[in-house]
This record gives C-alpha cells, structure tokens and sequence, in this order.
C-alpha cells in the first residue's frame, strides 16, 4: 500500500501534522533544544538559558512536553525540594530531525538574503 495514499485523507491522520503538533508551541522547541544541549536541568537554568520565556509559559510548556513524553520531570524530596528535566528517549529521537530542520532553515535564510 502506498504510504501516501494511507494518510491522504482526515488531516489528523497525518503524522507530520500531530508530531508538529506535539512540538509546535512557540516554546517547545527551544526547550527541548536547550535541554539537548545541556542535558539535565533545573527549572531556573531552563529559565535563565531561554530568552524571553515568562514563568507561566515556561511551566505550561515543561507539563505539555512532559504529557507528550518528550520531556522527563524527576522531583526530589529534599529541603528545598529540587526539580530536575530531561528529554526522554522519545524526545533524544528528535533530536535528529530537528538538527536537520535547522540546516534546511539555514539553506533558506542564505536563499532569502541574496
């Protein structure tokens, strides 16, 4: 069976579409670039490595990220209590595809500005 014709019809049967959908928030991405590159991290790191980003939506961003199993948050019960985020397998899987992602975003902007 042809692997187009397969998802050519309900648009939520796209996978493009609902991986995007799982990363497409305006922050998802550079938290899970931050966390590729630094590894494990505490909360105020993320914040300080992420220009820009409010506590709201730092936080509203780590639950989606962690709900769609792309981000780990591993709490420990110490005084004070610490909170540690990782990317998840799934999310080290992606890493891939979005380091590719950005070498065609850099082909196009070269593109663009000539």
């Amino acid at each position: 069976m042809n692997d187009k014709k397969q998802f050519s019809g309900e648009i939520n049967s796209c996978p493009v579409t609902y991986a995007l959908k799982l990363i497409g928030g305006k922050w998802q991405i550079p938290i899970l670039w931050v966390l590729s590159q630094n590894g494990t991290m505490r909360y105020n790191e993320l914040k300080r490595k992420i220009s820009g980003i409010t506590n709201m939506m730092l936080t509203q961003s780590l639950k989606e990220l962690e709900a769609n199993g792309l981000v780990k948050r591993v709490q420990y019960m110490e005084i004070p209590p610490r909170v540690e985020y990782s990317l998840t397998d799934a999310g080290k899987k992606l890493m891939p595809a979005l380091d590719e992602l950005a070498r065609w975003g850099i082909e196009q902007m070269k593109r663009c500005s000539k």
